[in-house]
């Protein structure tokens, strides 16, 4: 009895964990690390219990998001076979105890922002908004790659909102930083379903422009990224005596990743996705996150 006790609440862990993709964290969690510790030199000084708060809600936050876009779809990934053995379509996870867990995380990010400061909890349903809502978009436009990078956007700002209770210049640039970014590589990401999303009525830009064309939006979206966080870490530069040469150490860690991944993906030949996806964009987030935190204290 104490072994199935044990065993069972482990393995049902396992399988939210592995429907939200919680390992996938990290393209955003840096960035809101890069918030707010623009937060702190602003204000001076580290609150801990503030810091625990703030990666509270990005957890709670992207489980919600991530569990209702697999809900949503769930009736579209059962037809998909890259995605038919997602844990809902396979039967793993029952759709209403997904919802329930959507349910519960949105609560604790809401009550969670309560204790940060008035003005997150305030937003805290426009950003629950965003980034529940990019689950709809991909059935009504194209466009929906930039509302997935919208709403991890929300990260740096939302991280210095925590701590200063303000809006600045340059957690925008880097909220700007995440948009494009993730909107570039989602753009990679969905050349995987073209034939499928286009027989289902599904929009993506891939299906709208085809394959060769959306990788050049890619590109020009990347280069975008190059120009915004060079721009934000001269700013950071300039207004600082905190920043150092390590943090452009890690704006060019990040963008070498980042072009990297074009050199993987071609149009006829998709068979590196999931390492420009996932591996290279999970380096560059994590290695500028942590260079830009190890400027600070260094």
């Amino acid at each position: 009895m104490l072994n199935i006790l044990g065993v069972l609440p482990l393995q049902a862990m396992k399988n939210y964990l592995s429907l939200i993709k919680f390992s996938h964290t990290i393209f955003a969690l840096p960035f809101a690390m890069v918030g707010f510790f623009l937060g702190v030199q602003a204000v001076g000084s580290i609150d801990y219990r503030l810091l625990g708060l703030v990666v509270l809600c990005m957890i709670f936050a992207r489980s919600a998001a991530m569990a209702f876009n697999r809900f949503i779809d769930r009736d579209i990934d059962i037809l998909n076979d890259r995605t038919a053995k997602r844990e809902i379509p396979a039967g793993i996870v029952k759709p209403k105890n997904a919802l329930m867990f959507v349910i519960v995380n949105s609560l604790l990010l809401i009550i969670t922002t309560y204790f940060i400061n008035p003005l997150c909890f305030y937003l805290s349903p426009i950003a629950l908004f965003i980034t529940l809502g990019y689950s709809y978009t991909k059935r009504f436009t194209a466009l929906c790659h930039f509302v997935l990078g919208l709403g991890l956007s929300l990260a740096p700002v939302g991280a210095y909102l925590a701590v200063t209770g303000e809006f600045q210049l340059i957690p925008v640039l880097y909220g700007l930083v995440v948009l494009f970014w993730v909107a570039g590589f989602d753009i990679i990401y969905a050349l995987q379903d073209v034939d499928f999303d286009a027989e289902n009525r599904l929009h993506s830009i891939p299906t709208f422009l085809g394959k060769e064309k959306a990788l050049i939006l890619s590109k020009v979206l990347h280069f975008l990224v190059s120009i915004l966080m060079i721009g934000a870490a001269y700013f950071c530069f300039q207004l600082s005596d905190l920043i150092s040469w390590i943090h452009w150490v890690a704006v060019g860690v990040f963008l070498g990743l980042l072009f990297y991944q074009h050199t993987l993906v071609k149009a006829n030949d998709l068979t590196k996705v999931n390492l420009a996806f996932f591996t290279t964009n999970g380096m560059a987030s994590a290695f500028f996150g942590i260079l830009f935190v190890l400027d600070y204290f260094v």
